[in-house]
């Protein structure tokens, strides 16, 4: 990550701050910061209180023009957003610019991508190695929990109840949710929880460690999860592979719940979103259910 600019420094640190209180994972905390001094090096020491919303703008049209995706203007928007509001907050700047400005819509008729509850076994089936059991557990939580990778991340041991079967979370916008663990979960939960590496501190809470001895990080969980992906689909012609990620598990969560039938508020719940029209995001349909359902009507023709 590039340094700041001397000028902007103060502000860029006392946003950190303004994060880590907020309660921001790690890696969010990261990925604003580097969006935010990316955003404070195209105004060219332009003092911040001089800054209006159309230098917002041409900083986003800028990104966009150089082929980022929408979704990625749009995290670099949120970036920007909460910057400004964290430093009204703390009484360092009077208005915040980024307020406003839309985001961009990004694509919503592609086609999905998920494991249905026939991949997900053999998805499964090529978790390999010395800490199998580890993975197989983060790997579950995440496709028949809903889990985020960040969630998985943020787990301590203390946050599963063994005689309850249940599991704490900690989401998006500092809110918890008690999720019921079904017991096939549990089991591996079990075994993951016996095999765990001894941790480098003593008192290190994580429910999932690293070999280094750490807690198990957002990068490590997503590297075990493409190289199990990459040996899912090592048979297929690599035009055929599908561009699978750890998050595309708790797309299939999501996906299989809302096929057996169950309503979209509670899966709003489960998957810890605040609004139901993300939700909405899953409630696709496949071709071969749109044929089924086209074939119910029986087409008269005129003679």
């Amino acid at each position: 990550m590039r340094d700041v600019d001397d000028s902007y420094a103060e502000y860029t640190e006392a946003f950190l701050i303004w994060m880590k209180d907020a309660g921001y994972t790690g890696h969010t905390q990261k990925s604003y910061l580097g969006d935010v001094i990316q955003f404070l090096d195209s105004l060219a020491g332009k003092k911040l209180e001089q800054v209006k919303k159309i230098h917002v703008m041409s900083y986003l049209s800028s990104v966009r023009e150089q082929g980022v995706s929408d979704s990625t203007r749009n995290r670099k928007h949120a970036a920007i957003n909460s910057f400004f509001k964290a430093l009204i907050e703390l009484e360092m700047a009077e208005s915040n610019p980024a307020a406003g400005i839309k985001k961009s819509k990004t694509e919503k008729n592609r086609t999905p991508v998920y494991l249905d509850e026939q991949q997900l076994p053999r998805f499964l089936g090529n978790v390999e190695g010395k800490y199998r059991s580890r993975n197989l557990a983060v790997f579950l939580l995440m496709a028949y929990m809903g889990l985020r990778v960040g969630e998985v991340h943020m787990l301590n041991l203390t946050d599963y109840n063994r005689e309850r079967h249940t599991l704490d979370v900690f989401g998006k916008g500092r809110k918890w949710r008690t999720l019921p663990v079904p017991d096939a979960v549990g089991q591996m939960l079990n075994r993951a929880i016996r095999e765990r590496i001894t941790p480098w501190r003593k008192q290190e809470d994580a429910l999932f460690i690293s070999q280094k001895g750490q807690r198990l990080s957002i990068r490590n969980i997503q590297q075990i999860a493409a190289d199990t992906f990459a040996r899912y689909q090592s048979d297929l012609p690599e035009r055929q592979r599908v561009p699978y990620s750890s998050h595309k598990l708790r797309h299939s969560f999501a996906t299989m719940l809302l096929r057996k039938g169950a309503d979209l508020r509670t899966v709003q719940e489960l998957l810890g979103h605040s609004s139901i029209q993300t939700t909405t995001v899953y409630t696709h349909v496949t071709s071969r259910e749109k044929e089924e359902a086209i074939s119910r009507l029986e087409v008269v023709l005129p003679f």
